[in-house]
């Protein structure tokens, strides 16, 4: 259960937010964000070796940030299935029956636009100033009809948590160390002492079978300026580990 936290302020001196929680199976492989797309220079995201997409992708020269979620509905046919880790990287949707259902957020500093896909039908809709949590139920906790009853008490058990928290205090991330510049956010999102099996836990972990561990293997972090973009990256430790971030932009 991805989570993708959008603040837009169009007053401020850094309009857009977003920071992205990225869920999968731990093994799955995955490299650092980077300019893996030759296709695309100038673009950086961290790049799913198994499909070769991302799921968050920023351009520093728009500014711009896109990210995926999966979603919930039935799933595209084997026929010209394709990745939902091309959509941040610019894929068009005029065709989304080749996709599973997802989610996708593309911002500039200017506006921020959220299109879903339940394998059916393609809603698109601006967002309107203020804070904003997407999950695979979509856009601030609206249910999909295809959401499992687990996944609906999980996702609206985080929502209750985590949005009063985010919504006291709203950082303006400008120069310096991640920890000055995120404030009162970043405990937030290192997990804000809850247990990963919390069902109300941003960061998660659950074990399927004897080798299967789903849980959360990154937090981006990103803030939009009108000149630019601050980008920061950490892989989610195991265990008491402390986070190690990374600036990419």
């Amino acid at each position: 259960m991805c989570t993708v936290i959008v603040s837009f302020e169009p007053g401020s001196a850094i309009p857009v937010l977003v920071v992205g929680v990225r869920d999968e199976f731990l093994a799955r492989p995955w490299r650092f964000p980077g300019a893996h797309w030759p296709d695309r220079p100038g673009v950086l995201g961290g790049q799913d070796l198994q499909a070769g997409g991302t799921w968050l992708a920023v351009d520093p020269m728009q500014p711009a940030v896109s990210c995926v979620l999966n979603g919930f509905g039935p799933t595209a046919g084997a026929d010209g299935r394709r990745s939902r880790g091309d959509l941040p990287l610019g894929a068009p949707l005029e065709d989304p029956v080749h996709y599973d259902p997802f989610h996708l957020v593309r911002a500039t500093a200017l506006g921020v636009r959220i299109w879903s896909w339940d394998g059916r039908q393609l809603d698109s809709q601006e967002l309107s100033p203020g804070l904003h949590i997407v999950t695979n139920m979509g856009l601030d906790g609206i249910r999909e009809r295809d959401a499992p009853e687990q996944a609906v008490t999980d996702i609206r058990q985080r929502l209750e948590y985590f949005r009063p928290r985010l919504a006291a205090a709203r950082p303006e991330p400008g120069d310096g160390p991640v920890a000055t510049a995120w404030r009162e956010w970043l405990p937030l999102f290192t997990g804000d002492g809850l247990a990963r099996e919390d069902s109300r836990a941003l960061l998660v972990r659950r074990e399927f079978g004897e080798h299967e561990i789903w849980g959360s293997s990154s937090v981006s972090l990103v803030a939009l300026r009108r000149d630019g973009l601050r980008y920061d990256f950490s892989a989610v430790p195991a265990g008491d580990a402390g986070f190690e971030w990374v600036s990419v932009a």
